[in-house]
């Protein structure tokens, strides 16, 4: 059984529409409850900056502070963590700054936001999601790189990187009297970065696909098949230095095609995600709505499970609206999932009643205009 991650305090200062907030919280799951827009998910999100990047939003910085507040905004959380307990405080303090994130553990700076990863893992599921299947490849990638973060807490900066050397080559191409020397730097670079982040994402898909197939019987989902497509196919089989000199040369090669593209044309940065409905053998695009949220909360508690086995640690799941497209059934299947996973869990819904299945194994809070109702 993996150890417990669990939040036991959550503070707010001026985030979103919470001027100010100070929660306890008892270690079980949480549900929040509450009419539309008033203020569940932005909560879901004050945890979310418990992780790298900018949270489940994708928000910038600067939007995130309460309207009228003149300085930034701070999440401040104690939690028993992977590394025992920890106070955790992450947050923009306006002006200037205002476009960039501080961490403190336990009062003292942090290098990175990345040394979060030293103490939970956050995965989460919302209502943007819905369109993971018939969306962009690019929205399929950047889901993809959020669940190999969770095993794998250097693929961030590997992407980072990858994209700050693909910027450099493309800006020296449209300059087309690029120095040879500097080029091949770059392109160089790029190899061994973009074949380290395929070769996360297949580690990924392989792993999660296996543990999808092990519990295909378990449960009310349906499950997915996944495979990566679009970034040298059917080469995956060599080692690694064998890849890289293949993808090398293809830079190499394609120079004065993406020169007159405007853009680099191969890499990991055009892969796309191919999912299937496996009972079905239907691509997930053409599965009905239902049964695309069907297998996207699988898939997310597949992800789950294999986090809490890899990490020894069940990651701090949010689940923002989780109930409203599910029956009864369902419901109750899928909170059984999720306390089996024995991390915490954070959900919403507008209907209390739609958790009664929970019973004592959740607090449930109601939320207000920017607070917690009694």
């Amino acid at each position: 059984m993996p150890h417990k991650v669990s939040l036991s305090r959550l503070k707010l200062t001026d985030f979103r529409n919470y001027a100010g907030l100070s929660l306890p919280l008892d270690g079980r799951h949480v549900v929040l409850t509450g009419q539309n827009g008033a203020g569940k998910t932005n909560l879901m999100e004050a945890v979310s900056f418990l992780s790298p990047g900018r949270g489940l939003r994708r928000a910038a910085y600067g939007d995130v502070p309460r309207a009228g507040s003149e300085g930034g905004f701070s999440v401040f959380a104690t939690l028993e963590g992977m590394s025992g307990e920890v106070d955790i405080g992450t947050g923009t303090e306006g002006g200037e700054d205002g476009q960039s994130r501080k961490l403190r553990l336990n009062g003292t700076p942090a290098r990175t936001v990345d040394e979060l990863l030293d103490h939970l893992r956050v995965v989460w599921l919302t209502p943007a999601m819905d369109g993971l299947f018939t969306g962009p490849s690019a929205d399929r990638r950047r889901f993809l790189d959020r669940l190999v973060l969770s095993l794998d807490p250097e693929h961030g900066r590997r992407a980072a990187d990858f994209e700050k050397a693909m910027r450099g080559r493309n800006r020296l191409l449209s300059e087309h009297r690029a120095d040879p020397v500097w080029l091949t730097a770059l392109e160089k670079q790029m190899a061994e970065l973009g074949i380290a982040m395929a070769h996360a994402r297949h580690e990924l898909v392989g792993l999660l696909s296996g543990l999808v197939e092990a519990a295909r019987d378990d449960g009310p989902f349906p499950s997915a098949t996944m495979r990566l497509s679009g970034f040298l196919d059917g080469e995956w089989h060599r080692p690694a230095y064998e890849i890289e000199d293949i993808y090398l040369g293809m830079l190499r090669d394609g120079r004065y095609r993406d020169a007159a593209a405007g853009r680099t044309l191969d890499g990991p940065h055009r892969a796309d995600l191919l999912i299937r409905h496996r009972e079905k053998d239907m691509e997930a695009e053409r599965c009905s709505t239902g049964e695309q949220k069907a297998l996207l909360v699988g898939l997310i508690l597949a992800h789950a499970g294999l986090v809490a086995g890899m990490t020894g640690h069940a990651p701090v799941l949010l689940l923002d609206e989780i109930a409203a497209h599910l029956d009864e059934g369902r419901r109750a299947a899928l909170f059984d999932r999720v306390d089996s996973l024995g991390g915490q869990a954070f959900m919403t819904g507008t209907d209390r009643a739609m958790f009664d299945a929970l019973g004592e194994r959740a607090q449930f809070l109601t939320v207000s205009n920017g607070g917690i109702l009694p």
